[in-house]
């Protein structure tokens, strides 16, 4: 046998071997996770279309938008715009940020109470799956508020619809970046949220003072100029005069701070909060998965018999 029979038999081959093999494993990993977020997110809602109690307290918002829209009497500064109209583009904002901001969070601290943050420690791609699903479920909630109040407004109380296909392009554009603008950031509150027994607590006050601050109610202009600019610092602002934008006749404009729309600003603040809460939510999940252990669990269970309120 020569030296070069040997070394084409016995030494190894240093050829390096084309091919994609990591790049395709990690698009097939990427694949399972869609998949995996979207059939859960699609059972979570069929849950939720099943559970009175869900249901039952998003209709209840809608009420209580409706009643208050009903019973105003008189018309928006400026114009001859009723102003029950302008307050029920304000609730349609309101509720849109209420589910990223309220629902969202206590809905994950309790699941995290419920263990499901230590399972997503034992899952391939669990983090970024839980998220989608969430991420469904909380689109489909306010999607579907939006639509039923949109609706139930205009047969009951005479209340606005968008005018024209602009109209439309602009409420279903608002929409997205206004969700996109709560939903990640109701993750990561709902990643450091103590447990479900405080969180409605801790939300409450912020959540209703942003209401009451951000124009949602009552033109923006009636408040001091000092509460205006604190309030432009937040997405519910924005997303309220985004929503009138498309509902409202181009009249309504009167009653806004700069006397227009301002749509590119209404763009622009909740992309910046879209992207900071993408920035947040997922490192803020990923901590708290990490820190979850049984023995944590057991004790905030045990916690919670001493206290007399079991887990949600």
């Amino acid at each position: 046998m020569t030296q070069t029979d040997m070394g084409s038999k016995g030494a190894p081959d240093h050829t390096p071997v084309r091919g994609g093999g990591a790049g395709t494993a990690d698009t097939g990993a990427r694949g399972r996770t869609w998949r995996a977020g979207w059939a859960r997110g699609v059972i979570e809602i069929r849950h939720l279309l099943r559970s009175r109690k869900e249901m039952s307290g998003q209709l209840l918002n809608i009420v209580v938008a409706l009643v208050i829209a009903g019973t105003l009497s008189g018309t928006v500064p400026g114009t001859r715009i009723p102003m029950g109209h302008l307050t029920l583009a304000g609730f349609a904002a309101y509720l849109l940020f209420q589910v990223g901001l309220m629902n969202l969070p206590q809905m994950m601290v309790t699941e995290r109470e419920e263990g499901t943050l230590l399972r997503l420690r034992a899952t391939p791609g669990g983090i970024p799956a839980y998220l989608l699903a969430k991420s469904l479920l909380m689109v489909a909630m306010a999607v579907g508020t939006l639509v039923v109040l949109l609706a139930a407004g205009a047969l009951l109380v005479d209340g606005p619809l968008p005018h024209g296909p602009g109209g439309w392009l602009t409420l279903l554009w608002v929409t997205t970046l206004g969700l996109l603008a709560v939903i990640p950031l109701g993750a990561a509150i709902g990643a450091v949220l103590p447990n479900p027994r405080e969180a409605l607590a801790l939300l409450m006050l912020p959540v209703m003072a942003l209401l009451v601050t951000s124009g949602a109610m009552f033109p923006l202009t009636a408040l001091p100029k000092v509460v205006q600019r604190v309030a432009s610092c937040f997405p519910l602002r924005w997303m309220a005069q985004g929503i009138r934008s498309a509902l409202l006749p181009d009249a309504a404009r009167a009653a806004e701070p700069a006397g227009s729309w301002d749509l590119p600003w209404v763009a622009l603040v909740l992309a910046a909060w879209a992207v900071l809460g993408f920035l947040l939510a997922v490192p803020l999940l990923r901590r708290a998965t990490r820190r979850e252990s049984g023995s944590r669990l057991s004790a905030r269970r045990r916690k919670a018999e001493l206290s007399g309120a079991g887990v949600v």
